[in-house]
């Protein structure tokens, strides 16, 4: 926690980061008192802020910097269980970049002197153009906090006497070798901070890519479902309207035999053959409007197990295959998928690692069960298992079941 503004003849702020730039500033101990709950930012309500504790020498240069985060509940209070030690953290930061008064202490999520705490910091951005030192150091050197400047004491220039020295390196060089250095250092930290950047994209792409293959199944599932709803709603059409034809060969029949009995009753007859027809033709008509629904589903269907993948998503990505998709699967290793095998893997992960294997399934799936427990499967009478170790076979095409997994008793005895 933060206790104090001034801290070792110097000073402490925190700084607010939006993006690249300082957005908030204050001095320790306000932001101490947002930590004690006593006020909130409503502006920051529900956010999880990145901040930077600054550490400054009296005369105003930047000693260490923490970039670490912290998160604002909906009254925009400060996270009551956050308890990240980031003054400890600061006098233990390994070097970092120069910023006017030589390397400063640097702490960061790639840089973290204790790792407990390192998902609690974050990397700070290095890229020419949005790079967070120098928002850092213009936000210091405008100092709106209004820290004041402690100049250093004069001492009286008195001459001394130093030994010549053994070494011989001149000043040129021992100032080269330490701008090399730090320029070693501040290389190594934006490497470190790039393939955190790289790490958490990554994160992101395949999260991404599970959502989205997610919403494809479900809405695929939907559409089967709706088709098959669609295709038992025909099929019982199709019955009632076979009845009703034969309930019209009926009566046509009945008709016909008691036209020369009863004109009265032959004209009634007409009337329900009139009426039967109507009715038939209506029939006839719902049944071709329910054929066409039919053949735009089952087009629709198609067109949706065929589409292509919309610009810039992540199934087009690995389409064109500037992202690849990476599955691990023992015996097999890692295996980079094709776009046009991404839909099988997924619908059976197992099946398609067996068949890479030259295996089926159930095959593969008994190699690793004896993969993962080499053991002797053997069973006795009353069902317990042997359980004895057992040679494990880590090519799944040469392993045997029956014998593999057994161990040398259980073998003989079913050789013999």
């Amino acid at each position: 926690m933060v206790s104090a503004d001034q801290v070792s003849d110097g000073y402490s702020a925190v700084f607010f980061m939006d993006g690249s730039n300082v957005s908030r500033q204050m001095r320790a101990t306000e932001f101490g008192a947002f930590l004690d709950g006593y006020v909130g930012l409503s502006d920051l309500a529900e956010t999880d802020v990145k901040a930077v504790l600054v550490d400054l020498g009296g005369d105003l240069q930047v000693q260490s910097l923490v970039f670490f985060r912290i998160y604002f509940d909906e009254e925009g209070r400060a996270d009551s269980h956050w308890n990240v030690p980031i003054e400890k953290l600061a006098l233990n930061g390994a070097k970092g970049p120069d910023m006017g008064a030589g390397p400063i202490r640097l702490v960061c999520r790639s840089q973290c002197p204790d790792p407990a705490f390192a998902e609690e910091l974050w990397d700070p951005d290095m890229t020419p153009g949005s790079n967070h030192f120098q928002s850092i150091r213009k936000a210091v050197d405008a100092n709106t906090l209004k820290f004041r400047k402690i100049e250093p004491s004069r001492e009286a220039d008195i001459p001394v006497l130093v030994a010549e020295s053994k070494s011989s390196d001149t000043p040129s060089d021992a100032r080269d070798r330490a701008r090399l250095a730090q320029l070693i250092r501040e290389q190594r930290l934006r490497i470190k901070t790039l393939q955190s950047v790289h790490r958490d994209s990554l994160s992101d792409i395949q999260r991404e890519h599970r959502l989205e293959m997610k919403a494809l199944r479900s809405e695929m599932s939907a559409l089967e479902q709706k088709y098959e709803r669609q295709r038992l709603s025909n099929e019982q059409l199709k019955t009632r309207l076979a009845e009703r034809n034969e309930q019209y060969l009926t009566m046509q029949e009945q008709v016909a035999r008691g036209e020369e009995q009863d004109v009265r009753k032959g004209a009634n007859s007409d009337a329900e053959l009139v009426l039967l027809r109507e009715q038939l033709d209506r029939k006839q008509r719902e049944l071709e409007l329910r054929d066409q629904k039919l053949v735009a589903l089952e087009q629709e269907n198609h067109e949706l197990r065929h589409r292509e993948p919309s610009e810039n998503s992540v199934m087009d990505h690995l389409r064109r295959q500037s992202v690849f998709l990476v599955a691990y699967h023992a015996g097999v290793g890692h295996i980079t998928l094709p776009y046009d095998d991404i839909e099988p893997y997924f619908n059976n992960p197992m099946a398609y690692a067996a068949e890479r294997c030259g295996l089926n399934e159930p095959a593969y799936r008994e190699w690793l069960e004896h993969y993962e427990n080499p053991v002797c499967f053997h069973k006795d009478d009353a069902g317990n298992a042997c359980s004895e170790p057992v040679m494990r076979v880590s090519q799944p095409a040469e392993f045997r079941a029956g014998k593999d997994d057994r161990c040398e008793k259980h073998r003989e005895s079913i050789t013999a």
